[in-house]
């Protein structure tokens, strides 16, 4: 029993102290001065001085609670204030005198109380409206598991990563490859063609503007997709720069972190500059990902729309960063996905592909077979 009430309390004083409900918890929880002194001396108990009974007796030595500690289990025997959060807290406090005195576990003790403050939450979060705090809302949905995030989700039609196609090289591509074999990435790489709002992965490239407060095209999309929350944290990063990328919660998207990197300019050309920003921003959010631990990412096409990058141009640049980087960090990640809508994307994408992820030659498959 002892180390069960030790691991509850550890549990409690290990809540992070950042704002929201969890460090409420623990506030709650530390205010309420829950003291247990366990000893096989005697049978009393300081719950109004009697006996202790059942299985529990000769191994209570003390057992007291503060007032709040009693007055907020009381209001949850009585029914009363069920719609207060002060009495939900309470209630929760009460969950956990009643545990420990039945010698309930303590990981049983732990999952009711994340249970009832996740339920808790759960009531608040509104993700069609940018009222409430949106450090709190992030901070809900980034502990849920994937399964438990989908009834959040603003979509209904999304598409686990499962579903994605893996590329395959194909030995009949052409010859010779810019770079070479590396079955280290077989399996790694997925070209899909459709809504990259509707991938259910950890992570989704947003093509943004400077600001990062939502515009046209697939920046437009993902901030309407997300809903009003996703804007609210936008709005605290103060912006970025050209070839940067700064994350975010997805919010209402199936995935679960929304990465915004800004893209060159490039309707007066392509010169050293556009390319290097380019691939800075290719770069930039694959390091911001593995950061994250973000084992799945989707890339739109970069500055390929009004920001005027050529297109032909822009796939060799996205190809070449993202191989180079699975080259160093392929243990880093599972699958890199280059999302596109356009059927000529979709061709450039297949014409390419084999140039930076090239299959095994037939000589070397024939060498090894030997």
């Amino acid at each position: 029993m002892a180390v069960q009430i030790s691991t509850l309390y550890s549990y409690v004083r290990a809540l992070p102290v950042t704002a929201g409900p969890l460090c409420r918890v623990r506030a709650d929880f530390q205010r309420a001065s829950v003291r247990f002194n366990l000893t096989v001396a005697t049978g009393r108990s300081h719950l109004g001085g009697q006996p202790a009974t059942g299985p529990l007796r000769g191994h209570i030595k003390t057992f007291s609670t503060t007032q709040a500690t009693t007055e907020a289990f009381q209001k949850s025997s009585q029914g009363n204030g069920a719609s207060s959060p002060r009495w939900r807290r309470g209630w929760l406090l009460g969950k956990v005198t009643v545990g420990a005195v039945i010698g309930v576990s303590s990981a049983a003790l732990v999952q009711s109380l994340h249970t009832g403050t996740v339920a808790a939450m759960a009531r608040k979060v509104n993700l069609t409206s940018a009222d409430g705090n949106w450090k709190d809302t992030k901070e809900f949905l980034l502990s849920l598991s994937v399964k438990d995030r989908r009834q959040y989700y603003r979509t209904t039609d999304f598409v686990p990563l499962d579903d994605i196609p893996v590329w395959t090289p194909s030995a009949d591509g052409p010859k010779p490859g810019l770079y070479p074999r590396n079955e280290k990435l077989d399996q790694k790489i997925s070209l899909y063609t459709g809504d990259i709002t509707k991938l259910e992965i950890d992570a989704i490239v947003n093509a943004a503007n400077n600001t990062l407060l939502g515009g046209g095209g697939v920046d437009g999309a993902i901030h309407r997709a997300a809903g009003p929350v996703l804007k609210k944290e936008c709005a605290s990063l103060h912006g970025c720069e050209t070839g940067e990328a700064k994350i975010t919660c997805g919010y209402g998207l199936p995935a679960k972190y929304v990465i915004h990197t800004v893209g060159p300019i490039a309707q007066g050309g392509v010169g050293e500059e556009q390319r290097k920003a380019l691939r800075s921003c290719y770069d930039n959010s694959l390091k911001t990902a593995t950061e994250k631990s973000a084992r799945s990412v989707a890339f739109p096409c970069i500055s390929t729309g009004i920001y005027g990058y050529p297109p032909e141009k822009a796939v060799h640049e996205a190809l070449a960063t993202v191989r180079e980087y699975l080259d160093e960090h392929h243990d880093k990640l599972d699958r890199v996905i280059f999302c596109v809508f356009l059927p000529m994307d979709k061709e450039l994408y297949m014409q390419n592909l084999p140039l930076y992820f090239p299959a095994a030659s037939p000589e070397s498959t024939v060498r090894s077979k030997l």
